[in-house]
């Protein structure tokens, strides 16, 4: 039960890419200029974030035509997404951040190839340094120097007809829902009949950021333990000191559980004594993580140590009335659960799967808008021991494209000992593959060899 994650293939850390073509990608049609409000969600994310999307080779669609079909499906999925071919600025009058919906500044569209094969350049799964190079993101020539775009796509070619959709989108822009929306809405302007027409969109998203503004005024009703307050105005370099990194040596690895693993681990948290715990997937792995990343610290008197996780809720259907699911912004906040390192050696499973339970729970709508209005009066970020970050039930590679769904889609992973990744599978066919995941943990040598301890031991228990 659990094991460590072993790469299929040596890691090929050049992948051989060159940029062939940059270009700015506008509208298909005229949009309105206009400033868009951004909530006390988005304020604080103002950083990048930059995703994959493998695809093996289609003999209908060749590199050359799936370009192209991107290249126009991108300008128009840029009408209703019009902030995207804008730029972010700052309202000097407010001192907030807002989009310039401006058509006029564009997302940038990048073409490039590699001398390998897909199967040459390694593990998917196994995150590779080499992997920055299917999107770049800096130092694009055809921009001035503080021309900051919204969207950069890059379409990168292999030599055996497969090729990678790189993204890096600000995080402004997009929840991890709100993209695969938009994945999905790019993938069915890709579609064309037989007139040259395209599909309808797949989803009509809600850009309305309003509906996740602050009360007036302001109540905040809840002590929010799990937020941080800066003496600092908002959007001014708060995401620079969001779980920053020292500059220390991180070992990295890759745990794994397969869907009876899991399916154990939900067995092992069942109990009389808890019988509202909410016993899913994501509660039992976080719990897991959790107790195992708690006691890896160096900690001399470690046990009274009072540890926090932190995780992201979508609050779209936790408001009242529910927020549309359609809605294209952040909808995620963070929340929490704390508990001794005591408790979470020596307490039963059950009762940690029940703090983590409760702490979902915790999120209702009253608890969401007065965390909102926490950050219209205090300017600051979320704050605890670490995050737990899922990429797992997204489903990016769930959207279909004319030329097949992807192999895999992934994040391009930074390695940060504040942050653990929680990664889908490679999807092979089988009904029950992508239930099982993959958990991405970088620590200090010493305690990486804690975390990995603690993992086999509880297994065990």
């Amino acid at each position: 039960m659990g094991t460590l994650y072993q790469p299929l293939e040596s890691t090929m850390q050049d992948l051989k890419v060159t940029i062939h073509n940059t270009s700015l990608v506008f509208p298909s049609q005229e949009t309105p200029k206009k400033p868009m409000f951004l909530p006390n969600i988005d304020q604080v994310l103002n950083f990048d974030v930059q995703t994959l999307h493998f695809f093996n080779a289609n003999p209908e669609f060749p590199p050359e035509i799936v370009t192209e079909r991107l290249r126009i499906a991108l300008s128009r999925v840029l009408v209703p997404y019009d902030f995207l071919a804008g730029r972010l600025r700052m309202n000097q009058e407010s001192k907030r951040l807002e989009f310039d919906c401006n058509s006029d500044a564009g997302a940038v569209f990048m073409v490039a190839s590699s001398e390998l094969t897909l199967n040459e350049i390694g593990d998917l799964v196994y995150p590779n340094p080499g992997f920055r190079q299917l999107i770049v993101h800096e130092n694009i020539d055809i921009l001035e120097k503080d021309d900051k775009p919204l969207c950069i796509l890059q379409v990168t070619s292999f030599k055996c007809g497969g090729f990678a959709m790189g993204f890096s989108t600000n995080h402004i822009t997009f929840d991890g829902i709100s993209f695969k929306t938009f994945l999905q809405n790019l993938a069915s302007q890709a579609f064309d009949d037989d007139n040259n027409n395209p599909k309808p969109l797949a989803i009509v998203p809600c850009n309305d950021r309003t509906l996740l503004a602050a009360r007036r005024p302001p109540r905040v009703t809840f002590p929010h333990v799990e937020l941080l307050k800066l003496d600092v105005p908002i959007g001014v370099e708060l995401n620079a000191k969001v779980f920053e990194t020292l500059q220390e040596e991180l070992d990295f690895k890759i745990f794994k559980f397969n869907p009876s693993d899991i399916n154990s681990l939900k067995e092992k948290a069942k109990d009389e004594n808890t019988p509202n715990a909410k016993i899913t997937s994501f509660n039992v792995v976080t719990s897991y993580v959790w107790r195992c990343k708690a006691l890896s610290y160096d900690d001399e008197n470690n046990s009274e140590r009072v540890s926090t996780v932190l995780f992201a809720v979508d609050i779209r259907p936790r408001l009242n009335p529910p927020l549309p699911q359609s809605y294209a912004g952040n909808a995620v906040l963070t929340s929490y659960a704390s508990a001794t390192c005591h408790e979470l050696e020596e307490g039963p499973f059950s009762k940690i799967v029940d703090l983590v339970s409760q702490g979902g729970k915790r999120m209702n709508d009253e608890y969401a808008r007065s965390a909102i209005d926490w950050g219209e009066i205090n300017k600051g970020f979320p704050n605890g021991e670490f995050l737990l970050s899922s990429w797992w039930k997204l489903g990016f590679s769930q959207v279909e494209y004319p030329w097949g769904k992807p192999k895999y889609s992934c994040p391009v992973v930074c390695h940060r000992k504040e942050i653990i990744l929680l990664f889908p599978n490679i999807d092979d066919g089988k009904s029950n593959n992508n239930d099982g995941v993959n958990i991405f943990v970088a620590l200090p040598p010493k305690q990486m060899n804690k975390f990995e301890s603690y993992f086999n031991k509880f297994l065990l228990d």
